[in-house]
């Protein structure tokens, strides 16, 4: 296929397809998803390309709000300069692995992330689940041509697809015309909505407006609408495999990509080998325990002492299950913990995340050295609210009026 001076052949979305859902299938049967983990403070889900997929399908078909995050190494880097967009990548309720390098530090810290789950790889899948199901897909961002030229490949692969695209001026986030993009998109009313402004402006413009839009399916994704029209090539199957790809990257974008890789590579691993020497210590044989009680009709509280790793999340998974289907506010008490490590955070994470999501508060009443420690490290006092030393409780939003004393 060649237009707009393309000289490349564009690849069917069909073609890799096999390949990649292979290896997610070997990536489910060798290492199974379980418990998320913190990479510099931030929770990844552990989850494959193949569940990655049915999970949004869940998200579209719930017709609720939804943001995804595709994160590699060089978001990582930015979120620890940037509070708000950290900030945005804990609140979302999907945090993928879009960096092999990342995969490469989760076998470090203990909790292997099964596989790596690009946007480039998710988007053509995501396709496919539209033109089987129905769904009307929105690109918006990169060029006019670029976008224009993506439509028109993805339709002739999938001619009964509805896809509309919008590439707005170039204008820092400030200074777009928020209301007429939000007009072209709700007058489409997609189902999935792939937002193609770059990182952070991507995460943050979605932050602003997914809700309102209500599209079940928000999601940055990178140069992925740039790969889909043919005018960049990703790199061959060995690279990705063996986690080169940012290297095929940059050699296409010299100018570009060199001096960011070589910051991001300095920042990320100096700050995993920081990460990885404090948790380390006294997380591989310690054991969890854990007391759980009920306050009263609305409040619990769960009590965690010795060491919060995870093997101890892993056996104690429907202990943790209780505190959130219970549908209580939470007081927790982490003055007992003796060592966490990288899981035991991504679960303090995920207890406030979706105890928030259910409209309840996650209070930590108290916590240990070892808990501030690993808190601080990962810039995580402020979103977990880390209680002064005097063991006050410090609540994450406005207190309740029937929180116990």
């Amino acid at each position: 296929m060649s237009a707009h001076g393309l000289t490349e052949p564009v690849e069917p979305l069909t073609a890799a397809a096999g390949v990649l859902e292979e290896r997610s299938r070997f990536a489910e049967r060798t290492n199974p998803p379980r418990l998320p983990i913190a990479l510099l403070g931030v929770a990844f889900d552990n989850v494959t390309l193949r569940e990655t997929v049915r999970r949004i399908e869940t998200m579209v078909d719930s017709r609720r709000p939804h943001h995804v995050v595709t994160a590699n190494v060089d978001f990582l880097v930015l979120a620890r300069a940037d509070s708000d967009l950290h900030r945005i990548f804990l609140e979302a309720p999907l945090v993928l692995c879009d960096g092999t390098p990342l995969v490469w530090a989760s076998r470090v810290l203990g909790n292997p992330l099964p596989e790596r789950v690009a946007g480039s790889d998710l988007v053509p899948e995501l396709i496919r689940v539209a033109a089987r199901k129905k769904y009307r897909l929105f690109f918006l961002g990169t060029t006019e041509e670029a976008a224009a030229q993506a439509v028109a490949n993805v339709r002739a692969q999938f001619p009964e697809l509805k896809i509309s695209y919008y590439s707005p001026p170039f204008r820092h986030l400030a200074e777009m015309d928020h209301t007429e993009i939000l007009q072209r998109i709700g007058a489409a009313e997609p189902d999935m909505l792939f937002v193609a402004f770059g990182c952070p402006k991507a995460e943050k413009w979605i932050a602003m407006h997914y809700r309102a839009l209500g599209v079940p399916l928000v999601m940055g994704v990178g140069a992925t609408i740039d790969f889909l029209a043919g005018r960049m090539r990703r790199a061959p199957l060995w690279m990705q495999r063996g986690g080169l790809e940012w290297l095929y990257r940059m050699i296409q974008e010299p100018r570009r990509l060199f001096k960011r890789y070589l910051t991001d590579l300095r920042q990320f691993s100096g700050a995993i080998l920081r990460q990885w020497w404090l948790l380390r210590i006294g997380t591989r044989k310690g054991t969890t325990r854990i007391s759980l009680g009920v306050l009263n009709e609305n409040w619990q509280r769960v009590e965690v002492s010795g060491c919060l790793n995870r093997k101890g999340v892993e056996r104690d998974a429907m202990l943790w299950n209780r505190v959130l289907n219970t549908e209580r506010d939470c007081l927790l008490a982490l003055a007992g913990v003796t060592a966490i490590d990288s899981a035991g955070v991504a679960l303090l994470i995920q207890l406030k995340r979706q105890l928030l999501s259910i409209g309840r508060q996650l209070v930590l009443q108290s916590a240990s050295p070892a808990v501030r420690r690993a808190l601080r490290l990962l810039q995580l006092e402020e979103y977990l609210h880390l209680p002064p030393l005097l063991n006050k409780p410090m609540l994450i939003s406005s207190p309740r009026a029937d929180m116990p004393a």
